[in-house]
């Protein structure tokens, strides 16, 4: 593959020579994340502010067990 045409994970940036990657749009930008990092994305979306530009996540409140 092409060092050109390599995409790479927006946390732990992984290439997609290394690893699938999954596409995901924001701001109409195309970004990607590997399965290892997804979770963060999900659950601690925090963690990524400084890697995604304008990005602010939810507010949840925390959970009741």
């Amino acid at each position: 593959m092409n060092k050109q045409n390599e995409k790479n994970c927006l946390n732990c940036n992984c290439t997609d020579g290394n690893i699938p990657l999954i596409s995901l749009t924001f701001k109409s930008e195309t970004i990607h994340i590997c399965p290892q990092c997804l979770p963060t994305l999900i659950h601690k979306p925090h963690l990524l502010v400084d890697k995604l530009p304008d990005f602010t996540p939810p507010v949840v409140p925390p959970h009741e067990h």
